[in-house]
């Protein structure tokens, strides 16, 4: 799975200290981002090159353990699932002492400007082919067979 880090800001968090629930989805995006890039493409590239837009179908997180202020946190990032139409992915979220704050999954589809349904382009759906894969660990957790 593909590991992007960022410290907790002061306001990802809630009045009690906590990051609040809502960003833990938003570090799934970041984390999906940031999968693309080290792979050597964007977002920005997905969109204006292949003229793909992948819209969220359906988000899910489960919490365990909440994050603090200043903690330094790991997003680690994999293909869940794929098909022609969509691509599923999976994320666990984990603290900097290694304790699991939340795992969660992302379905999208594909579509043009449009919002058309769209099969992706063949360079795009090389490059979701070597894109790190959920582990095994993660997948039982979400209740995926791998």
């Amino acid at each position: 799975m593909h590991r992007f880090e960022l410290r907790v800001r002061y306001g990802d968090t809630d009045q009690m200290g906590w990051v609040y629930y809502g960003n833990y989805l938003r570090w799934f995006e970041i984390g999906r981002a940031e999968m693309m890039r080290s792979l050597g493409r964007s977002y920005r590239w997905v969109e204006e090159e292949c003229g793909v837009l992948m819209p969220v179908l359906e988000a899910r997180a489960r919490y365990f353990h909440g994050a603090r202020y200043d903690e330094l946190v790991g997003i680690h990032t994999g293909v869940l699932a794929s098909t022609r139409a969509s691509i599923s992915f999976g994320y666990r979220i984990v603290g900097e002492d290694g304790t699991l704050c939340a795992i969660g999954h992302t379905e999208h589809c594909f579509t043009n400007h449009d919002a058309k349904l769209v099969r992706p382009p063949a360079e795009m759906t090389s490059l979701l082919g070597v894109a790190p894969r959920v582990d095994a660990e993660l997948a039982e957790l979400l209740g995926v067979r791998t």
